[in-house]
């Protein structure tokens, strides 16, 4: 009976640890930039565009602000994206990337929630829409100084001070 329990303990053990992960899904989001491509957790996905075809070139200390998007098994086609166009790239550390329209992709550890688009704003780097569009936030202009009046202070018509 001894024998019994431990071998059903055994039995359960190795199955736990042999339990298949979870798929890697992409599907879309809306976002302040419009559709974007995002993992299950809603978190925008990227592109760098110093990537030259499946061939990641973030690696070292890029690695620290831009994570991977990895997986272990084919990633899954969700809402809005085509199945198609989703694929996997091996890293130079063996691991496999997604990948998009055969573009690498990644998340921007500055995103903190689903739907935050914050990594637009960097160089080099564009949410991708499902249509394989980059999206980029527009560069924030500083607002031109204001117009002198004839009523501000110290402001002379005759052109001086």
């Amino acid at each position: 009976m001894r024998i019994s329990a431990v071998l059903l303990l055994a039995l359960t053990c190795t199955a736990v640890a042999v339990a298949a992960p979870a798929r890697t899904q992409v599907s879309m989001r809306s976002t302040t930039l419009g559709s974007v491509l995002v993992d299950s957790r809603g978190h925008t996905l990227y592109v760098f565009d110093l990537d030259r075809g499946t061939k990641s070139s973030c690696s070292g200390t890029c690695t620290a602000l831009w994570h991977a998007f990895l997986t272990s098994s084919k990633p899954v086609a969700l809402r809005g994206v085509a199945v198609s166009k989703l694929g996997m790239a091996k890293r130079a550390s063996g691991r496999f990337q997604v990948t998009f329209m055969g573009h690498p992709l990644y998340f921007f550890v500055g995103d903190k929630k689903a739907g935050d688009v914050r990594g637009a704003s960097i160089a080099h780097w564009a949410a991708f829409s499902p249509t394989g569009t980059r999206l980029r936030n527009a560069a924030k202009t500083p607002p031109p100084p204001p117009t002198p009046t004839t009523t501000a202070p110290g402001y002379d018509a005759g052109g001086g001070y």
